[in-house]
């Protein structure tokens, strides 16, 4: 089977079935990305229509980041720290190359800090101080970022607000989160801006998949292996009517395998008697014959 497969025409069918797959692996694993993407948008639909609620009901400090609480409403009281403020460069708003500004928040329930995304600048030099004394925040939650290289970055600024980098800067207790804030506000009066623009709460990571994607993408790799199925069952066909070509038997043989021939054997009932067999028999019979006479001289 393997010289029949070897063949100029069973090679050419068989790139044409590796370029099917490939296909089918292509636009399996697009698929799959739709899957996530709309899991994910899903889930964030989900966390934003979640009623407002206390930063300490959602997470404790130097807790994991609980799920599907990305774009989570929350709200904390607390004093920035704005000796501690960092910028997060390679950030874009509005197709704007910028920076991030994040300032820990002390929280005044806990005790730890909290990285709270105030806004976007495009320079380093315009980047605000952070406001002082008693401050109420609203955002949406977001978990941290994954750590980026800081070479060749100025003193304060990051390429990522990756949390473990943080608290090692603020040597304090530090929430496995930050918040994208939407409103800041000092004894009930907004606190101003100074220059930030407010960056809009993050898509956030999920591990969702929509149901309904996912099964497409399982359907285009079972049409790969398919492809491939296909193939071997042409050649194989191929071989067969090889070697029933060349002898009318061997394609028979080599269909049914092993299997078929204890079946014949065991079909096979005796077979006739041979000539010793025969030849046994015929002399009894003349002994027979021989004695008869003799027994009945006997009786007379």
């Amino acid at each position: 089977m393997i010289r029949t497969a070897l063949r100029p025409k069973w090679l050419a069918a068989l790139l044409l079935a590796v370029a099917f797959a490939v296909t089918c692996g292509f636009l399996g694993n697009w698929q799959l990305e739709e899957s996530r993407a709309k899991g994910r948008a899903e889930a964030i639909e989900r966390a934003a229509a979640m009623p407002v609620a206390p930063l300490t009901e959602v997470l404790e400090p130097q807790t994991s980041f609980p799920p599907g609480a990305s774009t989570r409403p929350v709200t904390a009281e607390g004093e920035y720290v704005p000796e501690h403020q960092v910028l997060i460069a390679d950030r874009r708003l509005d197709e704007v190359h910028g920076y991030w500004v994040v300032v820990p928040l002390v929280v005044e329930e806990t005790g730890a800090s909290l990285p709270v995304l105030r806004g976007f600048v495009e320079n380093l030099e315009d980047a605000p101080p952070a406001p002082t004394g008693e401050i109420s925040i609203a955002g949406g939650l977001a978990p941290g970022e994954s750590p980026k290289s800081e070479a060749g970055l100025p003193p304060g600024v990051l390429r990522a607000i990756d949390l473990s980098i943080l608290i090692n800067r603020w040597d304090t207790t530090v929430y496995n989160a930050f918040v994208f804030v939407t409103d800041e506000t000092r004894g009930g009066v907004p606190v101003a801006l100074d220059g930030l623009q407010r960056v809009p709460p993050p898509t956030g990571e999920s591990t969702e998949l929509n149901l309904k994607n996912a099964m497409y993408a399982v359907q285009w790799w079972i049409f790969a292996a398919f492809g491939f199925f296909l193939w071997w069952r042409a050649v194989r066909q191929a071989h067969l009517e090889e070697l029933r070509a060349a002898d009318p038997g061997a394609a028979g043989e080599e269909a049914q395998g092993q299997g078929g021939r204890g079946d014949e054997a065991s079909c096979d009932g005796p077979g006739p008697l041979d000539d010793r067999d025969a030849g046994a028999g015929d002399a009894i019979h003349d002994r027979l014959v021989d004695h008869e006479p003799l027994q009945q001289k006997e009786q007379v």
